[in-house]
C-alpha cells in the first residue's frame, strides 16, 4: 500500500507485484473560488477530514487485510530537514496501519513517489538500475532531476536545471484564476488554447498567421506569440509569462488566446531547457512527469522534438501509486 498526501491531494494506493498492477484512489483538497492554494494548516485539516473516504473507496475492490507492506511519503524531498507539515498526516495514519497489520513501513519521499509513478506509467521501470533525466513540473515544482539509480533503488537525485522565480503549475493556475477559472485550472486552460488552435483565424490577424509558419507549413508558437524565453545556465524564469498574461486579460484579449499564450511558453521553455541538458550531459532517457505534464498541447511537441517518455495523466499529477510500487520493491528486498 502507498499513501500520499500532499498538498492538494489525499491519495491511496495498492500494488499487485504478481500482476504488475497498481489502483489507486485520490481526491484533491477543497480550495475555495478565487484562492490560489491552501495554507498547510488547511490543508492537513482536510487531509485529516477526508483520507478515510478515499481509504473506503479503494478497500471496496481491494482487500487491503492481505497488504504485506505499507509505503508512505513523508517529506517533500529525500534531503536532509525537507518538510512540510500535510504529509505528517500520511505518516502518521500509516505507522498505525503498519502496526495493527503488523507489516513493515517503509518511508519515501513525494519526489521518488512522482518519479517512480511516471516510470510505471510509461512502463519504464526498467531504468531503476540506470540514470536518467527527469522533469517534474506542477504547482510547487519546476525541475529536471538527474536520477542515479541501482539495483532497482534511487541512489541519488540532484538538481540540473530549475526555474529561478515561480512554478510552472503557478503560472497556468495564477493565470486561470486572472480569466475566472476555477482552481487548479490546468484542464479548462488546455481547453481553450484547443480552441484558439482550433479556430485560429478567429483570433489572429490572416496576415500574422501566415508570417508564423515555418518551412513545413505548420504553426511556430514562438513566432506567433514573440515568445522569448529566458534561460541561465539551463534554468528558467516564467514571472515573466504571467505578467504578460495579465496584461492580456486586462486588455480583453479572448481567454483562448491568453490561454493558448501561457502554455506556448511554458512549451518553448522546456524545450530550451531539455536542448540545454541533452548538450550538457548527452545522450539521456528523457522522462516527464507533473501536473504540467499531463497537458496534451505540451506533451504532443515534447514527443515529437525528443526521444523521451511521458507519464499517463493520472500518474502524472500527485497519486500514491508510485509509493505503493517502491514499498513493494523495498518488501521483496527485505524478505
Amino acid at each position: 500500500m502507498g499513501i500520499d498526501t500532499s498538498n492538494y491531494t489525499t491519495s491511496v494506493a495498492v500494488y499487485d507485484s504478481e500482476k504488475n498492477l497498481i489502483v489507486h484512489k485520490r481526491k484533491l483538497l477543497p480550495v475555495k473560488n478565487g484562492q490560489l492554494g491552501l495554507r498547510q494548516s488547511d490543508a492537513v485539516f482536510h487531509h485529516t477530514q477526508q483520507f478515510f473516504e478515499v481509504y473506503s473507496q479503494l478497500s471496496s475492490e481491494v482487500n487491503l487485510k492481505n497488504v504485506s507492506a505499507i509505503g508512505v511519503s513523508s517529506r517533500p524531498r529525500p534531503v536532509e530537514n525537507s518538510y512540510m507539515p500535510c504529509f505528517t498526516v500520511g505518516l502518521n495514519i500509516a505507522r498505525v496501519l503498519a502496526d495493527t497489520l503488523a507489516v513493515p513501513l517503509f518511508e519515501f519521499s513525494h519526489q521518488e513517489g512522482h518519479i517512480v509513478a511516471a516510470l510505471y506509467s510509461c512502463q519504464k521501470t526498467q531504468l531503476l538500475d540506470h540514470s536518467f533525466i527527469a522533469f517534474h513540473l506542477s504547482g510547487g515544482t519546476t525541475e529536471a532531476l538527474l536520477v542515479n539509480c541501482e539495483k532497482s533503488n534511487i541512489d541519488n537525485i540532484s538538481i540540473v536545471s530549475q526555474t529561478l522565480d515561480i512554478n510552472a503549475g503557478q503560472v497556468v493556475d495564477r493565470a486561470g484564476v486572472k480569466m475566472g477559472l476555477d482552481f487548479p485550472c490546468g484542464k479548462e486552460l488546455e481547453a481553450l488554447a484547443c480552441d484558439f488552435y482550433r479556430n485560429i483565424e478567429r483570433f489572429i490577424e490572416k496576415d500574422k498567421y501566415r508570417k508564423s509558419l515555418d518551412k513545413t507549413g505548420n504553426i511556430s508558437k514562438k513566432k506567433l506569440f514573440g515568445i522569448k524565453t529566458s534561460l541561465k545556465d539551463g534554468c528558467c524564469c516564467l514571472s515573466g509569462v504571467e505578467n504578460k498574461c495579465a496584461e492580456m486579460v486586462q486588455k480583453g484579449e479572448p481567454k483562448e488566446k491568453t490561454a493558448a499564450y501561457c502554455l506556448a511558453f511554458i512549451e518553448e521553455t522546456l524545450y530550451d531547457m531539455t536542448s540545454y541538458l541533452l548538450n550538457k550531459y548527452g545522450s539521456m532517457p528523457l522522462v516527464y512527469a507533473g501536473g504540467v505534464m499531463s497537458n496534451s498541447i505540451i506533451r504532443n511537441r515534447i514527443e515529437n522534438e525528443f526521444d523521451c517518455s511521458f507519464a499517463s495523466p493520472e500518474f502524472s499529477s500527485d497519486n500514491a501509486g508510485g509509493i505503493a510500487f517502491l514499498a513493494g520493491i523495498e518488501f521483496e528486498k527485505s524478505r
